[in-house]
């Protein structure tokens, strides 16, 4: 078990694995041509082809996922005394525009980097490159592999995709960041256990005979119906369930309805479930198909559920959290490491966790004084372009500690 603080000799010297200034332009402008050129989940024709010609070019072999978006590449051989650590960036966009006024501001319609993953794809190309050079030079510790993922905003995740090609087959430790425009330039939010939460979808339509508003008992009101399924199936959630796990359904539409008079033969309602608790997430699904057929019976509704099974939460393994704590403080000192709280975003990372141990960091990307309020999933989210070379210094720290 690592320890909080890492003996001083054993960290990396700080010109072991320092980011050449050459080298941090050349993945600014990789950043930026990848924000100009946004792709959607499981599209990323563009993206991986940049990334693998860049990686051919430092003579590594990538190799491309089953799928034609997405790959992986191995620095150093493989041992079976020593398990690769696995850096992790994703790589598609959001299909929402681009609203900001900047020279890389994308150039396709409707379609933005608006959650970061062209930082976090550029990081792992970064430290990459560095380990590389290190691993020639006989430096690396450990074997190392690259996970550059498509379709992290697809639920359940591309990193299914990834699992399921055996990607993982060989692994020990896997990592990853995220930007957070909350945290500071310099800085990285660390959290053990969880930091994100399970994130389901819900489709829920419902069905009556309809009728006239002057006769409701003669048919099924479906429209209070569906008005009670709207306030009482979050509310009866909360008194079946341990109000700790952070179980919640919160709707995002309800339709139902063309005329005042009309009583409507259908209804629908589409929303999210997010849990804080793993066991809780996984009850989830049949607790909620039981509290909608008691609360559709009183009304005489039919009804049908699509229920989107999504991701579970981010659980932060105890060594992985202390490993990037440490890395973090060799690179930066002891105050670039803040604590940071759970979340109720999903992250499918997750997926991986659930079968080797890893973890998952805030990477801070506010410019330093800037006190304007931000968030992730907005048409004007940008980044401090620091983080980059932050988030490549933290990932070669932690695979030279490993």
């Amino acid at each position: 078990m690592r320890s909080t603080l890492t003996e001083v000799s054993e960290l990396p010297s700080q010109s072991v694995g320092a980011l050449p200034e050459q080298l941090s332009a050349e993945l600014i402008s990789f950043r930026r041509d990848l924000h100009k050129n946004p792709e959607l989940g499981r599209q990323e024709f563009r993206t991986t082809a940049a990334i693998k010609a860049r990686l051919e070019q430092a003579g590594l072999r990538p190799t491309t996922l089953p799928g034609g978006t997405g790959l992986i590449c191995d620095i150093g051989a493989t041992d079976p005394d020593r398990p690769r650590l696995a850096l992790r960036g994703d790589l598609d966009a959001l299909p929402i525009p681009d609203t900001k006024q900047v020279e890389y501001r994308s150039t396709v319609p409707g379609r933005a980097h608006a959650c970061g993953h062209d930082v976090h794809t550029t990081v792992v190309l970064g430290a990459g490159l560095l380990l590389a050079e290190l691993e020639r030079a006989g430096q690396l510790p450990r074997p190392v592999r690259l996970i550059f993922q498509p379709a992290e905003e697809v639920m359940p995740g591309g990193a299914l995709d990834v699992i399921k090609a055996d990607a993982l087959d060989g692994v020990g430790r896997i990592l990853a960041v995220h930007c957070d425009p909350k945290v500071e330039v310099g800085r990285i939010g660390l959290r053990q256990g969880a930091i994100t939460s399970a994130v389901d979808k819900l489709e829920l339509s419902m069905d009556g005979p309809g009728g006239h508003t002057a006769r409701p008992h003669l048919t099924t009101d479906l429209v209070m119906a569906a008005a009670k399924m709207a306030t009482e199936l979050p509310a009866v959630l909360a008194r079946r369930v341990d109000p700790r796990s952070g179980l919640s359904v919160v709707w995002g539409r309800i339709e139902a309805g063309h005329a005042c008079n009309v009583i409507p033969q259908h209804a629908e309602l589409e929303g999210t479930v997010r849990c804080l608790e793993l066991n809780a997430w996984r009850d989830a699904p049949d607790l909620i198909h039981e509290v909608i057929d008691q609360i559709a019976g009183m009304y005489r509704a039919k009804w049908e559920l699509t229920y989107h099974r999504g991701v579970p939460p981010v659980v932060n393994e105890h060594d992985s959290t202390e490993l990037l704590r440490d890395a973090m403080m060799a690179r930066y000192g002891l105050h670039s490491v803040e604590d940071t709280e759970q979340s109720l975003g999903g992250e499918d990372f997750s997926w991986y966790l659930e079968q080797v141990p890893g973890a998952l960091a805030r990477l801070g990307v506010r410019p330093v004084g800037d006190t304007a309020k931000r968030d992730l999933h907005q048409g004007d989210f940008d980044v401090d372009e620091g983080a980059i070379k932050v988030g490549v210094e933290l990932f070669t720290s932690a695979a030279l500690l490993s």
